[in-house]
């Protein structure tokens, strides 16, 4: 996300040459490109993340419809309110660092700058303990999403529904205090590496918890393996392997080797691109009769699905082992003996990418010739099926009341329960 906004900025600034980090001090002794117009708009973009969590918080507070109560929300709704809080309270620290950063360069004062009695490592805790939190923002709400799907296509009442509500809260709080684990090798102090270290590794309890509750729910359910359910499913399996990668990259002594390899490529993207786009691919499907009133081509759904599933692992995974062997990130070239298995992540990024396109082709073709889908294709329980599809003005003609909890499906048929 702020790789990306850095590197608008930088579109429009004429060129950056610091990198999306903006380290110290080369950001304000040594660059001579625009930096501080690329970071003036980051500082801008800025407010739009901090604007829109507080519009949720605010949303879900007092605009709950009469008898949905804390307990009885969507555990999607839950992971957007836990990812709004991040929002509000992570991105006004990226905003002052970047400020102090343009005073410092402007000014001269002395912040980050070392000749001017400054400490480039403040910039790095001062930025990650915005850019780590940044990482849940994307992460919880594909949680939420996968949290939606599973219950409906398991037709089983989600497993441990506080538990998860609880877990999405934890996630969100114990990812603020984790931020010095991307600083192990920057020379910061032993004993504060082992205080990130330990709590690096408390993170992973709630992530399981979810891991686990979505295994439960999954337990003598009535499967159905539908499109958005391999998405899911997908998912649940991929931010897996990469989280155990990180609790291996939290240990102090295996960091020291892996910091800067490939296997911190491989972990980033199994939990960023191989969770979090699966997952987002996952409710686009599921909710894409809701939002265009059409359905798309069921089987080619599934094949995409699990063509981005194989695609990804055989781009991703051969650079775990590229990354333990030591092979480093930000190189261009690589000793011969790692050709076989560069080459096999090339092939898997072929596959990779003809898993995207395809969902990019049927569902825009799903758009004018697809289907009509009726308001609840899927027999599910969320508010947002009782109504049309897609949706009228204001989402319902008449204000809904809510009477049960959330994900009540008959133990016997899998149907809605009754009221």
């Amino acid at each position: 996300m702020i790789g990306g906004v850095f590197t608008l900025g930088a579109l429009y600034a004429g060129g950056v040459d610091t990198g999306w980090t903006f380290y110290t001090p080369f950001s304000t002794m040594f660059s001579h490109s625009n930096v501080i117009i690329a970071v003036a708009g980051v500082f801008i973009v800025g407010f739009s993340s901090i604007l829109t969590g507080l519009n949720f918080i605010v949303t879900v507070h007092t605009m709950r419809a009469p008898g949905m109560t804390w307990f009885r929300l969507p555990l999607f709704v839950w992971a957007n309110y836990a990812t709004s809080i991040i929002l509000v309270l992570a991105t006004p620290v990226l905003a002052m660092t970047l400020a102090l950063l343009v005073a410092e360069r402007v000014l001269h004062v002395g912040i980050f700058d070392p000749a001017l009695g400054g400490d480039p490592l403040l910039f790095q805790h001062l930025f990650w303990f915005y850019s780590h939190p940044a990482v849940y923002i994307m992460v919880l709400p594909a949680m939420g999403v996968a949290s939606e799907i599973i219950p409906c296509f398991a037709r089983k009442r989600i497993f441990g529904y506080r538990f998860m509500a609880y877990a999405i809260l934890g996630i969100a709080s114990i990812g603020f205090l984790v931020w010095g684990h991307h600083m192990f090798v920057s020379g910061q102090s032993m004993y504060a590496s082992m205080v990130f270290s330990l709590l690096s590794f408390l993170v992973a309890i709630p992530s399981a918890i979810k891991v686990f509750n979505w295994t439960a729910t999954l337990y003598k359910g009535r499967i159905t393996f539908s499109a958005p359910m391999l998405y899911a499913l997908g998912f649940v399996g991929l931010f897996t392997i990469g989280g155990l990668a990180g609790l291996t990259l939290a240990s102090l002594a295996l960091d020291v080797h892996l910091t800067d390899t490939y296997y911190v490529i491989a972990h980033f993207h199994y939990i960023m691109v191989g969770g979090t786009v699966m997952a987002y691919l996952g409710g686009v499907h599921f909710w894409w009769p809701k939002m265009t009133g059409r359905t798309y081509p069921e089987m080619l759904g599934r094949v995409a699905a699990l063509i981005i599933f194989f695609g990804f692992n055989l781009t991703f995974f051969p650079q775990y082992l590229l990354g333990l062997e030591g092979m480093p990130r930000r190189y261009h070239t690589y000793p011969p003996e790692f050709q076989v298995l560069n080459v096999l992540s090339s092939a898997g990024a072929s596959i990779l990418a003809v898993g995207y396109l395809l969902p990019f082709c049927y569902l825009i073709w799903s758009l004018f010739y697809g289907k009509r889908a009726g308001p609840n294709p899927w027999r599910a329980t969320g508010l947002e099926w009782q109504t049309s599809s897609p949706p009228p003005k204001h989402n319902f003609e008449h204000m809904p009341v809510v009477r049960r909890d959330a994900y009540q499906y008959d133990p016997e048929t899998g149907d809605e329960a009754p009221q």
